[in-house]
């Protein structure tokens, strides 16, 4: 039977509603059917707006794209600043949401609204002195890192959204009592996601600057 289009359904709707449930469920938990019953329709009705779960994934991911750059990023004279901060931005908009950033990770974009903001900090990178290759490969690999790092800590840290998991870390140490750089190395790296992620970022734009910049 071919399913009727519902005229109150529209894809920012189901969006919505899907970003919503994410923030309850989880990726893992995110399904077209649960979607529908919280739009209380039948599961065929989205598929007038969405041909499968990556479609509304893809769609989701612009969506925070979008929320990202609706807010333009004050004007630097510093090519470092405007990269420090486009991507803390980034990571900002992918914490606002649990697994924001698996969402986020491998969709593809329905629309060019990003391109305006690509194109400006690719502009503040050419101006600086980056050539063009150097400039894209500088920009993915902050927002590799990012998307990563990101990844990463929603799966490994405490769940901002329920307030449980993350690592006991002393009782991670016991367990490695036999190697204890590794015991050590776990305060570093799952305790203060925020200051970890910056130190990060530090050594990535110090790298970029060293090896790209001309």
């Amino acid at each position: 039977m071919t399913a009727q289009r519902t005229p109150r359904l529209d894809r920012a709707t189901v969006v919505d509603a899907a970003l919503a449930l994410l923030d309850r469920t989880g990726l893992d938990g995110l399904t077209l059917r649960a979607i529908a019953a919280e739009l209380d329709v039948k599961a065929p009705a989205l598929y007038w707006h969405f041909k499968d779960k990556q479609a509304l994934l893809d769609e989701m991911a612009t969506e925070m794209m979008r929320r990202m750059s609706a807010t333009p990023l004050p004007p630097s004279g510093d090519w470092r600043e405007t990269y420090l901060a486009t991507m803390h931005s980034l990571r900002a908009e992918l914490l606002r949401h649990r697994d924001g950033a698996r969402v986020f990770s491998g969709s593809r974009f329905t629309d060019t609204g990003f391109a305006a903001g690509q194109e400006a900090g690719l502009r503040v990178l050419v101006d600086a002195g980056f050539t063009l290759p150097a400039a894209a490969r500088a920009w993915y690999t902050g927002y590799a890192y990012t998307i990563g790092y990101t990844i990463e800590q929603q799966a490994m840290g405490p769940n901002d959204f329920t307030g449980d998991g993350g690592h006991d870390l002393d009782a991670r140490a016991r367990r490695l009592a036999d190697h204890p750089l590794a015991a050590e190395a776990g305060r570093v790296m799952f305790d203060d996601f925020d200051h970890g992620y910056d130190q990060g970022l530090t050594a990535v734009l110090a790298g970029i600057e060293a090896t790209l910049l001309t």
